[in-house]
């Protein structure tokens, strides 16, 4: 079997790459180990920069994006039992958008699979030649090698292409806390995101959809979840979220929950000889800045740049410059993401010097134009 780009992980990093490898005339087949039922239902981030919803309908998947995606102009601060606006829109002429990383996904798939896009499910990739370029898995039982003149790893932060690049350097951090996150049957109670600091930890209300909300409570790394029956949830949501006007919580049934541990984590470089990683194979950032997502669709919008220059006028300018490209951007994210985390986390172990002068800090934003417009414009992203 040969290819010109083997995609190794049908998340949104290798299912968009394939879908723009395609409208550019390049032959793509991705390789996915989990089944499509699978892959289609697992739960990730869901709020898109303006950049990456732009990509998605300029390049002719956006149709459901606009019809059932939710655009925001704003995001709330709460903290001291107020609540204060941060108009993104106003400060940077950008938005974001309210969409969930499955409708992404589900979307791509059947894109790809309308166009003859092969691609193939259960199928566990168990090594990449990064030198001759090919990749070998497993599928029915049988081994098979896929020939190909570029992999292009996007199978996350536990897959087998980032093992394979021998002069690898990483950067981590991990955090003493991690997210319970709920998926609720409840009208969300708000039109906009609430960023929420308690002096019992960070929450998080975000929204699905019109009927659906999704929120987050901090919680220690190694909670156990049992300790979290529906009840207790709902009343930790609604002392965190508590404010002096009045607001109130909706409370409903929960569908799914779930804890989730935070990290920051950096791979260099994001290329070895014909392998290029990308989205969570290379970095993973905490969801806090929602910058993860984000960064696969960047990530793979300029390796598809770059295959591209490559096919059609023999150049390999971009590709020589993708790690470096991509890293700079990465680093800006893991930068926003950790600033965010730790200005709205509790740390268990700080005092109360460090509480009040994260307390003072958040007024800094809040107050000042210029402290919002560098939240404004990293929360919105920066162009490619």
């Amino acid at each position: 079997m040969r290819t010109q780009v083997a995609i190794v992980g049908a998340g949104p990093a290798g299912l968009l790459l394939s879908h723009l490898l395609h409208t550019r005339g390049i032959d793509s087949v991705v390789l996915e180990s989990r089944d499509r039922s699978y892959v289609e239902r697992r739960q990730r981030a869901g709020l898109l920069e303006q950049g990456t919803a732009d990509i998605l309908r300029d390049s002719g998947v956006g149709g459901r994006l606009d019809r059932e995606g939710l655009v925001h102009e704003g995001l709330e601060l709460r903290f001291g039992g107020a609540g204060h606006r941060i108009p993104l829109t106003e400060l940077t002429g950008r938005t974001v958008t309210v969409y969930a990383q499955t409708e992404i996904v589900k979307d791509l798939i059947a894109e790809r699979l309308s166009a003859g896009g092969d691609l193939r499910f259960e199928s566990e990739v168990v090594a990449v030649d990064p030198s001759a370029p090919s990749v070998t898995f497993r599928k029915d039982g049988r081994t098979h090698t896929l020939d190909c003149d570029v992999i292009a790893g996007c199978d996350g932060f536990h897959g087998v292409c980032r093992p394979a690049v021998p002069t690898l350097r990483t950067f981590e951090r991990d955090y003493p806390y991690g997210w319970l996150g709920i998926l609720a049957d409840v009208p969300p109670s708000t039109d906009e995101l609430i960023y929420c600091h308690h002096e019992r930890g960070f929450a998080l209300h975000s929204l699905r959809s019109p009927t659906i909300s999704r929120l987050y409570l901090q919680v220690p790394h190694d909670e156990d979840i049992a300790r979290w029956p529906d009840e207790r949830i709902w009343e930790e949501l609604s002392t965190r979220f508590a404010v002096d006007s009045g607001w109130r919580l909706k409370d409903g049934q929960i569908l799914e929950k779930g804890i989730t541990p935070m990290r920051s984590f950096v791979a260099e470089p994001m290329r070895h000889d014909r392998l290029f990683l990308a989205g969570d194979a290379a970095h993973i950032v905490p969801p806090t800045g929602a910058k993860g997502l984000n960064l696969a669709v960047s990530d793979v919008t300029m390796l598809a740049e770059a295959l591209v220059e490559m096919a059609e006028i023999g150049s390999e300018a971009l590709l020589d410059s993708y790690s470096d490209n991509c890293l700079k951007r990465a680093w800006r994210a893991e930068h926003f993401s950790y600033w965010m985390t730790t200005l709205l986390h509790t740390d268990p172990s700080e005092n109360a010097f460090g509480r009040r002068l994260r307390l003072s800090h958040l007024d800094y934003v809040v107050s000042s134009r210029a402290a919002a417009t560098t939240l404004a414009e990293n929360y919105v992203g920066f162009p490619l």
